[in-house]
């Protein structure tokens, strides 16, 4: 997994709550900025992406990591 500047750990927290974490964590942050989001609920796969896509962020890692799903996003304006 590659490095990162913030981690946001939404793991037993269930939609939209994971999202609405990261977007929080990168709001005030520097265009370029990478979070590692980690979370259990399913529907951050979607959530995620939609997040991504619809602010210009780019999404450049998703997996399952055992119990819980890890995101790497990076900040893009």
């Amino acid at each position: 997994m590659a490095e990162y500047d913030v981690k946001v750990d939404a793991r037993g927290l269930y939609c939209p709550i994971p999202v609405l974490r990261l977007a929080k964590a990168v709001r005030d942050r520097p265009a370029g900025t990478v979070a590692l989001l980690l979370a259990t609920d399913p529907a951050a796969v979607e959530d995620v992406e939609v997040f991504c896509r619809e602010r210009n962020h780019q999404l450049l890692d998703s997996r399952q990591e055992g119990t819980f799903l890890s995101f790497l996003v990076r900040k893009e304006s």
